[in-house]
Parts: structure tokens; C-alpha cells; sequence
């Protein structure tokens, strides 16, 4: 028995109490108790009440091969080599490169019900509850090093957009260069590492993190305003909403190898929440005010300043509303 074993029985949301859970793992109550203990580990929060056992708030919609192909367009199943799913590991980012510096080539997808060291942009951490969110890493091989990943999290922001419409979610709009936002409130975001020759062939590791069901008291550590999709509309479903983000991802890569962001251009400018307004941008210490222009056909951001029109691109560029005119 593990604590995934315990998981599954607990999944539905319902009191079970402890002799229920030790009948259907055949063991006693003392060792059900002692990995219910661990469940604070995987960043989960468990009632207990006297007379009726043990239940988690709201259950859990776990993941599973079957249910994700399920809702699988027949393209995006032929551009998928593998779905790798996982229960606890470090990091669905870290398991995708060592994949790919191992030959995994593109097509590969490992999922993850929690992680304990999630990455986020500038060394961040990922919150990552089990079972509450989505966890995606995507590897996707490139011929041009480096340079491929120019506009490539702008596009993947477009992708994750067209996945929440599929699943019933409007309003979603993107933030230069890799946030995902509801009511100006992040519900995703994107980590891309690559591996291989930084000039030549390489693999992209495309990291995709959605807020699906987390709750407000698993969220302890997250330093800017959030919002999960179930607080939205509660009829979300984790696998349907895997197999959407795969259905519009994977298809899009095709097109951006061939492409690059340009042909996405305007779609993504008609999703900037910041388009028009004023805001600084950090680059380390230094502070670049201006008014937010749209973007050129690589994903540089452009911005209207004092000294002119000024092209940013990623990197360490941090993206806040301004106070200070233009």
C-alpha cells in the first residue's frame, strides 16, 4: 500500500472512515492512519470528523490515460509519441529533459498528479497540490537551436487559450511573454527549457501549469493574485481539459516549425490584457516605462517610450501596470 492507493479511495469525496479504508487495502487502521499523515506532503488538505472518517474537500478528478485519449482528436494522437503519467515526482519539466537528453524526440508528455519542486520563471516556485491541477511538460524537437524559441511562449499562450474555450472558460487573456490570466488573475503559465545545441538540432521542453481545483488553503506561497478554473465553472474536467491543451498544442508546433509566431500574431495581440496601457518593465534593476504597442513576428514585446518605440524581448523582463506616464 501507498499513499496513492489511498488517494483513489478518497478521490469521490466522500467520509470513509478508517476500518472502511483498512478492509479496502488490507491493512489495518493504524497503517491507514500512518499515510494519511503524509498527506500533507503532497500539499493536501484532509478532513477528519468524529463518527463519520476521513474525506478530502471537494474530492478529486484524478488523472488517467484512458480519460485524456479519450477526448483525443485523431491528429493530435498521431503527433503524440508517448503520455508518461506520474503520481508524485520533482518536476514534470525536469523528467521531460532528462527524456529528451536521453532521445526522446517530439511528441512526448509527462503528466504529474503533484510535483515537490515545480519551476516556475526566475527559479519560482510551482505550487503543485496533487490532484488539483495540470502539470504538462512537452517535448518538441527544433533544427534551429536557440532561435526557436523566439515567440514560442507566446504561441503556447495562444494554445492554452483556444484549450479553456474548449472547455468552457471565456474571458481568458494572455500577459507578455508567458502568463495566462483570468480577471487579471493568473491561471497559467508556461516554462520552456531546451536542451541540445543551442545553434543547431535541440529539444524544447514546453511546461504548461493550469490552476484547475486548487483550493485557497493549498495555496500558501503563491506571491501574486490567482484564480482556479473550478471557481469559474465547476463543470472543468482535468482529462477533457489535458486532452484539449494537447489537441491545440500539439497541431500548433507543426505549424510554428514551419512558420514561427507571425501567422499567431494577431491573435495573441487581440488577447493582451495589457494592450495600450502603461507599464514597466524589469529587467534586473532596471525599470523601462512605457505604453505597450502589441508585439513584432518574433514575440518582442513593443513598447512606445520617451526615447521612442523600444523592442523588449524575454529573458528576465518583468511585466507590471504603471503609474508613471509614458
Amino acid at each position: 500500500m501507498n499513499i496513492e492507493h489511498v488517494l483513489h479511495l478518497l478521490a469521490d469525496g466522500e467520509f470513509h472512515s478508517g476500518e472502511e479504508l483498512g478492509q479496502a487495502l488490507g491493512v489495518s487502521r493504524t497503517a491507514v492512519w500512518k499515510q494519511l499523515q503524509k498527506l500533507e506532503d503532497f500539499g493536501i488538505c484532509l478532513q477528519s470528523v468524529k463518527g463519520q472518517g476521513y474525506r478530502l474537500e471537494k474530492g478529486l478528478e484524478l488523472l488517467s490515460e484512458e480519460g485524456i485519449r479519450g477526448y483525443l482528436t485523431p491528429k493530435a494522437t498521431r503527433l503524440l509519441s508517448k503520455l508518461d503519467l506520474a503520481g508524485s515526482i520533482d518536476s514534470t519539466n525536469t523528467r521531460a529533459l532528462n527524456e529528451a537528453r536521453a532521445g526522446a524526440g517530439s511528441g512526448l508528455v509527462c503528466l504529474a498528479e503533484h510535483q515537490t519542486a515545480g519551476r516556475g520563471r526566475r527559479g519560482r516556485q510551482w505550487v503543485s497540490p496533487y490532484g488539483r491541477n495540470i502539470y504538462l511538460s512537452l517535448v518538441w524537437e527544433f533544427t534551429t537551436g536557440a532561435a526557436a524559441m523566439e515567440g514560442l511562449s507566446l504561441a503556447v499562450g495562444v494554445a492554452i487559450v483556444r484549450a479553456l474555450r474548449a472547455s468552457g472558460i471565456e474571458g481568458v487573456q494572455l500577459k507578455w511573454p508567458n502568463d495566462v490570466l483570468w480577471q487579471e488573475r493568473k491561471v497559467a503559465g508556461v516554462l520552456l527549457e531546451m536542451t541540445g545545441d543551442p545553434a543547431g538540432h535541440c529539444q524544447v521542453v514546453i511546461g504548461v501549469g493550469i490552476n484547475v481545483a486548487m483550493l485557497e488553503s493549498e495555496a500558501e506561497g503563491i506571491d501574486q493574485q490567482w484564480v482556479s478554473l473550478h471557481s469559474i465553472s465547476s463543470e472543468v474536467s482535468r482529462n477533457k481539459l489535458t486532452a484539449d491543451l494537447l489537441n491545440e498544442l500539439l497541431p500548433l508546433l507543426v505549424g510554428y516549425q514551419q512558420e514561427g509566431f507571425a501567422p499567431l500574431r494577431e491573435e495573441w495581440e487581440a488577447l493582451d490584457c495589457f494592450g495600450e496601457r502603461e507599464v514597466e518593465i524589469r529587467v534586473g534593476d532596471q525599470i523601462t516605462v512605457g505604453r505597450v504597442l502589441g508585439v513584432n513576428a518574433a514575440g518582442a514585446l513593443r513598447l512606445k517610450t520617451a526615447e521612442g518605440e523600444q523592442l523588449i524581448y524575454g529573458g528576465e523582463a518583468s511585466l507590471r501596470k504603471s503609474a508613471q506616464p509614458a
